[in-house]
């Protein structure tokens, strides 16, 4: 049967956390990889490329840290665009299949986090970039009220794309992979003059420098880019057909992400110039690179930093402000996607404010981006084992019963909870938040015991991992929940799966008898 059109990109996207239907799923994983590394090819990756000389690493220690965290990164998250092509719907949904029916709400509560952390850091150093070019070129004062109409105008613009949904920002992200792949080129030929590689670091000359704290501390900020996207491939990549190949779309969300070496190094360059040029932007206590960018640039490469600035900061902030109000419009019924869309953007803006104006916004971005990867990374991990013991095999309409606000099915498990993924979850986020160590940012309770070095990630993901296996071979799953070839490295049970009921149901139609072994 012949696919129908795509619809019109101005028209609004009527799905929301429902099985997209076939006839609708026109994607490819290209498009994937352009949504993806759209999302993360911008100036806020800059920003977070920065961070290496902010903890004190000189170009090519910092080099190697975002290396590390970009391929760990790229590796964790890439296994997560399957779920989307698979079940037609978004990761969080998925994820009742592994923390049941009420447990995929953890799923939401990584969206909106992930969500409130990058949209800010888009709009404030897009915000930042517009007003310093205004400053420079028109002579607006750098005032508090400019911040303010800057930052509430971007923000306006993102939720803009959002609303008209997928179609919409896949062409926005169309457009900013050429553009800024472009921009960031000719930012090559900018600052080659200026640019040392072997700019040594702020603590290399006298005093006590911690190098592998601050090495791990700045991998890991690396880390929680593409580790943050793990909560939106879904939403994403299921508009791509089910029967297309998992390594196409494995490798697309992987290349993607390795793609953003480029806006990295850009950001990790131009610091290492600031610093050497204009120390005052990158001093601990009040670092500003987008104002030292601004300070650095020759005459010529102004307006395309303005350019950038606006282009990327609209796609990072669409990808990701998207995928939470499309996933918190199930979560609150009342709310339609377009409607959970704006309220989780003005939520995210007010963050911005208080972040801007009241506290320490590196701080608050940095601590964000923590909780981030000691949040989402174990969760991911509960994903991915689940989706291997059941060899692939979902449920689509199971999986919808919370969104339909009824009750039972294949993955109802213990009153809407599946605690051994749960528990799996938990436990493993508290160990990495505990363990954590970035220097002069985050120190959980037991962050020292490393003599300073960040053990949080590999700690959680070993616990998540070995947990929930263990949880599944002690305390095995209902039959059901896998497929006609049943369940690979643990055991099962035959036990009776409550009927699906509620709205839109009928009881008698639907139950589910036990599955024979």
């Amino acid at each position: 049967m012949t696919q129908q059109a795509p619809p019109s990109l101005t028209e609004v996207e009527p799905y929301g956390i429902e099985k997209i239907p076939d006839a609708d799923r026109t994607a490819t994983p290209l498009d994937l990889f352009r949504v993806a590394f759209g999302g993360a090819n911008t100036f806020s990756t800059c920003v977070l490329g920065a961070f290496p000389v902010l903890f004190g690493l000189s170009f090519w220690q910092g080099l190697a840290a975002t290396l590390l965290g970009l391929v760990a990164g790229a590796l964790i998250l890439c296994p997560m665009a399957v779920f989307g092509p698979v079940n037609g719907t978004n990761n969080a949904v998925a994820s009742s299949a592994h923390l049941g029916v009420h447990g995929r709400i953890v799923g939401s509560f990584l969206s909106l986090l992930t969500a409130v952390a990058f949209f800010s850091i888009s709009v404030w150093s897009s915000g930042d970039a517009l007003v310093g070019g205004a400053h420079r070129l028109l002579g607006l004062p750098r005032s508090g009220i400019s911040y303010v109409v800057a930052y509430a105008l971007f923000a306006g613009l993102v939720m803009v794309v959002c609303v008209y949904g997928f179609r919409f920002m896949l062409f926005i992200n169309k457009i900013a992979v050429t553009a800024a792949t472009a921009l960031f080129l000719l930012g090559a030929f900018a600052f080659a003059g200026d640019f040392d590689p072997s700019y040594a670091g702020a603590h290399a000359a006298g005093g006590q420098f911690l190098f592998w704290p601050s090495f791990i501390g700045a991998a890991l900020i690396v880390l929680s880019n593409p580790v943050s996207f793990g909560a939106f491939l879904g939403d994403w990549s299921r508009y791509i057909p089910a029967d297309a190949p998992r390594r196409r779309v494995v490798g697309a969300a992987f290349l993607a992400q390795i793609a953003t070496l480029l806006p990295f190094v850009f950001g990790l360059a131009t610091a290492s110039i600031i610093a050497t040029k204009a120390p005052q932007y990158v001093d601990p206590g009040t670092p500003d690179y987008v104002g030292g960018l601004l300070a650095i640039s020759p005459g010529w490469y102004f307006l395309p930093v303005c350019l950038l600035a606006l282009i990327g900061g609209m796609s990072t902030g669409t990808t990701t402000l998207y995928g939470t109000g499309l996933d918190f419009s199930s979560v609150f019924p009342r709310l339609s996607r377009v409607q959970a869309t704006v309220l989780v953007g003005a939520v995210s803006t007010a963050f911005i404010f208080i972040g801007r104006f009241w506290l320490d916004l590196v701080q608050s971005i940095s601590t964000f981006a923590t909780l981030i990867i000691t949040c989402t990374t174990p969760w991911m991990v509960v994903m991915m084992l689940g989706f291997y013991t059941r060899r692939g095999w979902y449920d689509p309409d199971a999986l919808q019963v919370f969104n339909r606000r009824q009750r039972g099915g294949r993955y109802w498990f213990a009153h809407g909870w599946n605690w051994r993924g749960m528990t799996a979850w938990w436990v493993s986020a508290v160990v990495g938040v505990v363990f954590t160590n970035i220097p002069g940012q985050f120190v959980g309770p037991l962050g020292g015991l490393a003599h300073g070095i960040d053990i949080s990630l590999p700690l959680s993901l070993a616990t998540a991992a070995l947990l929930f296996l263990s949880l599944l071979a002690l305390f095995p799953e209902p039959r059901a929940a896998y497929g006609p070839e049943g369940a690979r490295l643990v055991r099962t049970v035959d036990v009776p799966v409550p009927p699906i009921t509620g709205p839109g149901t009928d009881a008698a139609a639907v139950g589910l008898a036990p599955t024979e072994a």
